[in-house]
């Protein structure tokens, strides 16, 4: 398996892509460009400030620091712009993973440019291999590492980032197995720390650990070059019953690529995706029944079973928490009527017209909310599998109940570009970048591959 994993990275070129994985990839580049500049305003800003500074205030050397004026040796770097690109949980979500692959990429990728310098186009061809080869990885080791714990972000996102460097750094074969051999003893994340600022960090360390493996790799660094399949190798360690190296060997065989089908989503609100369809029913309700917050008499939200598996902050008291609660964000939705960046920050949560609406939600997993026609329903992550129904009672005695399938942004309900940009520019302003510079750097986003130097294009989103 290691061995097809390196030889489809070595082989596989843009040529090969579907007609529109080109516009669907710059779009979910577009977006993680996005989330990582608003996660220079985040949480974890001081703190990793701070982790930097340790090593002496910084220079004016190294790879730049997305939203901020600093910069940072490329390792460093990998770090702080992965995580800033998950702290906000405002990143894609591809499903079959489950993980949020788009950050750990790009942030490896801009972390080396003075080294490797890439162009639009070149950058496009590895994020998308990237997320081909960590996507059929994931397959054959399926849902349950991370039902085990694990979170996939950390640890199956970091072969993401890994074979997106070896094929933008044009590594061979032999030197891309060792590469993966090295990730392989790198891979970590748990899911304990959901609601922390861990979980970010995980796909910090995902992008950083990438970046170190391709480089030792390429330094005449050895592994064991069967690290996937092998005995006491990844899948043995990590994997479950079910996982079969045969499966991701056939899957890297076909013509189908990920991001195209099934697609990856991308995020309408900033908080863990298993909420997303809950969250939009409630807008949609209380647009249709022209419904404030003190109107409502109860609110009934049914999940479908493993459908609240990380939502677990019924009563959250920070932001961190809410975005890994279900009972928050379907309280702010009444009392807001939207979504924002500033929904999930500690003010927010704690807001007394947010206490006061809990007991008159009754949110839980119910069997009436799963698919028994879907074979794959207990593989598919908490936010795509089943669907869910909430439902509005009034206290004029009005009633309404809508069930939703799939959540903005999934591929069934692709965000357009107009959306994109929209987000864009709301993360850009959160990070401080003139509305003139955010405009310039999406344009050149929306046609990533005719872009001549990634390194440029970088060094713009700083204030």
């Amino acid at each position: 398996m290691t061995e097809q994993v390196a030889r489809f990275v070595a082989q596989a070129n843009a040529a090969q892509f579907p007609p529109d994985a080109l516009d669907k990839a710059r779009k979910v580049i577009a977006d993680t460009f996005a989330v990582i500049l608003a996660g220079a305003n985040s949480e974890v800003s001081e703190p990793l400030a701070r982790y930097l500074d340790l090593d002496g205030p910084a220079g004016t050397g190294g790879a730049p620091i997305l939203g901020t004026a600093r910069r940072a040796p490329p390792e460093a770097a990998a770090l702080v712009n992965g995580t800033f690109g998950h702290a906000l949980d405002f990143d894609d979500v591809l499903s079959m993973m489950p993980a949020h692959p788009s950050a750990i990429i790009v942030a490896a990728l801009i972390a080396d440019l003075a080294a490797h310098p890439l162009d639009g186009a070149a950058f496009v061809e590895a994020y998308v291999v990237g997320v081909e080869a960590g996507a059929r990885i994931a397959q054959g080791i399926t849902v349950g590492h991370y039902q085990r714990g694990f979170h996939g972000t950390g640890t199956l996102g970091t072969f993401s980032a890994v074979t997106a460097l070896a094929k933008a750094w044009r590594l061979d074969e032999a030197r891309t197995r060792i590469a993966i051999g090295i990730a392989a003893s790198m891979a970590s994340g748990v899911r304990r720390n959901f609601g922390t600022m861990t979980k970010p960090l995980h796909t910090g360390l995902a992008a950083r650990n990438a970046l170190a493996a391709v480089r030792l790799a390429a330094s005449g660094f050895e592994a064991a070059e069967d690290v996937l399949e092998t005995r006491a190798g990844f899948y043995a360690a990590y994997g479950v019953k079910e996982s079969d190296p045969q499966v991701a060997i056939d899957a890297l065989a076909s013509d189908a690529w990920v991001v195209s089908d099934p697609g990856i989503a991308l995020k309408k609100f900033a908080c863990c995706y298993a909420s997303h369809r809950a969250m939009d029913a409630v807008l949609r309700l209380r647009e249709q029944l022209g419904a404030s917050a003190d109107d409502v008499a109860r609110l009934t939200c049914r999940m479908p079973p493993g459908g609240m598996l990380v939502l677990t902050y019924p009563r959250p008291v920070t932001g961190l928490q809410g975005k890994f609660s279900l009972h928050y964000p379907l309280a702010a939705g009444l009392l807001d009527g939207r979504y924002t960046l500033g929904t999930f920050t500690d003010e927010a949560v704690n807001r007394p017209a947010i206490a006061a609406l809990y007991d008159r939600i009754d949110a839980r997993e119910d069997e009436s909310c799963r698919d028994l026609g879907d074979p794959a329903y207990e593989s598919r992550s908490s936010g795509s599998r089943g669907w869910v129904t909430v439902e509005l009672e009034l206290r004029d005695g009005r009633r309404a109940a809508l069930r939703v399938d799939k959540a903005p942004g999934h591929p069934s309900r692709e965000l357009s570009w107009q959306d994109i940009e929209a987000k864009f520019t709301d993360c850009a302003a959160s990070a401080r970048l003139s509305a003139d510079v955010a405009e310039r750097a999406f344009a050149q986003l929306r046609e990533l591959e005719r872009c001549p130097d990634i390194a440029a294009l970088v060094d713009t989103l700083r204030p």
